[in-house]
């Protein structure tokens, strides 16, 4: 039997043309982070509709930057990250690369 690994939460997003953002808050269940190349926010989505959960903050359900130091076998282990507002419009602002 596998044991549960406790997602790390999205502590706080700055992406706020996202539909799941809510006051600098996700609103979405889970998001993906990354390619192999950048550590963008997979999830995120420009819409005039807003989705997600209201109740409940995102966690990280998977992170495909396997060059991170919080990244083991493409889960990511850091206690929480942030995602910002970058060129492609959401980063995760937390990625650090291996040295």
């Amino acid at each position: 039997m596998t044991a549960v690994l406790e997602m790390p939460r999205v502590q706080q997003c700055t992406a706020t043309s996202c539909s799941y953002n809510a006051e600098e808050e996700c609103r979405a269940f889970a998001i993906t982070i990354g390619t192999a190349e950048h550590a963008h926010c997979d999830t995120f989505f420009d819409s005039p509709q807003q989705g997600g959960v209201t109740d409940a903050l995102a966690q990280v359900g998977a992170c495909k930057r396997s060059d991170c130091v919080h990244n083991s076998d493409l889960e990511c282990h850091a206690p929480a990250i942030s995602v910002g507002s970058d060129l492609d419009l959401a980063d995760c602002v937390t990625y650090q690369p291996q040295s």
